[in-house]
Formats: C-alpha cells, sequence, structure tokens
C-alpha cells in the first residue's frame, strides 16, 4: 500500500466509496494523506423525484457523504460544482483547469478515477474520466500514477446475473479486464470491508434499498473487491 498522497475523483457521492472506499480506508490507516473530489451532489439519483426533488436530494447527499468519508477516515472533500447528468455538456476545460489546481495544490503521488468507459458507462463517468485524464497529463508530479477503477474478468462472472438484474450497467458496459492486466487488485480483509459497508450504508438514500434487497451477506460478499487498472495517458 505504497500508495503516498491519493487523489480520488468522482461523478456523484457513493462512486468514491464503491469503487474506492476500501483503497481509501486503507492508505488512511497507513498515515497517507486523502483527498476525495466529487463532480456533482448526485440530485438527479432517484427513482422517486416526488419524494426526493433534486434541491432537497442534494442536501442530503452532501450530508451522506461527509458521514461516509468520516467513517473512512478521510477528511478533505471538494465539489467541482457541476449538474448531475450534466458533466459531459459542461466545458471541459474549465473542469480541467479546476483539476489542474487542485492537483497543483495536493500534489498526489497517486490519482484514482473512472477509466474511459465509466466503469458502468454513466456519461458523467466518462466525462470526468477524460478531465481526469487530461488534468493528470498536464500537471502530475514525476513519478505519480494515475489508477482507473475496472471491472476484471473474475469478478464481472462472479456477479454477472446480479448485475444484469440490477441494471447495474449501460448497455454495452463495462469494459472487462483480463485479471492479469489489473495494476492493483484488493480483495478486503474482514475489518476493512466492515468499514466499507458502513460507511456505504451512510449514504441512505442510494444503498438503503439495495442492501434490504440483497440482504447485508450479499451486499457485503458485493462490495469486497476494489479492482484498478494503469491510467493510459495520451
Amino acid at each position: 500500500m505504497e500508495m503516498g498522497t491519493v487523489l480520488g475523483i468522482w461523478a456523484h457521492p457513493d462512486d468514491e466509496a464503491y469503487l474506492s472506499g476500501g483503497l481509501m480506508a486503507l492508505a488512511r490507516d497507513s498515515g497517507s494523506r486523502v483527498v476525495c473530489v466529487t463532480a456533482t451532489r448526485g440530485e438527479l439519483g432517484t427513482p422517486d423525484p416526488d419524494e426526493w426533488p433534486p434541491e432537497r436530494l442534494a442536501a442530503e447527499r452532501t450530508v451522506e457523504l461527509a458521514r461516509c468519508l468520516g467513517i473512512l477516515g478521510v477528511t478533505e472533500h471538494r465539489w467541482l460544482g457541476y449538474a448531475d447528468g450534466g458533466c459531459a455538456a459542461a466545458p471541459a476545460s474549465e473542469a480541467v483547469g479546476q483539476l489542474c489546481e487542485l492537483i497543483e495544490e495536493v500534489r498526489p503521488d497517486t490519482v484514482v478515477t473512472f477509466g474511459p468507459d465509466g466503469y458502468t458507462g454513466h456519461a458523467d463517468h466518462r466525462a470526468v474520466s477524460g478531465w481526469a485524464t487530461e488534468a493528470f497529463a498536464k500537471v502530475a508530479g514525476p513519478g505519480a500514477r494515475l489508477l482507473y477503477a475496472a471491472a476484471p474478468e473474475r469478478r464481472s462472472r462472479r456477479w454477472a446475473e446480479l448485475h444484469e438484474r440490477l441494471s447495474v450497467f449501460e448497455p454495452g458496459y463495462p469494459d472487462i479486464v483480463p485479471d492479469a492486466a489489473l495494476a492493483l487488485n484488493l480483495v478486503l480483509d474482514e475489518r476493512t470491508l466492515a468499514r466499507k459497508v458502513e460507511a456505504l450504508s451512510a449514504q441512505t438514500t442510494q444503498t438503503a434499498g439495495l442492501i434490504s434487497l440483497l440482504g447485508v451477506e450479499t451486499y457485503t460478499a458485493w462490495v469486497g473487491e476494489e479492482a484498478f487498472v494503469a491510467g493510459v495517458i495520451m
């Protein structure tokens, strides 16, 4: 876990915990600085917009994310201020500029974000991947590494039926990666995994229904691994 200072760049609250919650907790436990960046407040992330209109949901998810990060030991967080569902239409140069400033300020040794596929194929995820990759290429320090969250072949096979039932991925996604191509594969220990599930549970508007549907045991197994490939700088 020689991650050094870690900067995570994500689109919505809960992306960071699902894809790198264990990594962040382990990094913090080892004494590393971890900074989390979120592009939007996830105000459209509900099947019930009457119960959760955008302004109310954004406020709730802001509080939920703070609780989640606190459980993981992460004390530094930044918002980019974009609209949920609007990242692909946002001025890329502006977003890249914000991230360049953050990278220059934080001087991360490791940047974690989505790959070009956005992991799930979500347009916001893919846009954030592009922003983060461009900013990294422009201003990251010597020796810094870029890691993309990935869907490895073994894990994808194991959970294929569940992913299809829950419509986790957009059609045609994810880009499945051979296990041998992974730069980092974390199978979380029991303590770290319990902490990750607690952190995800703190984002109640996003996870309570799913945990109830799957059961805690299955949900815990489902989120028990995190995989990354080396980012490609063009």
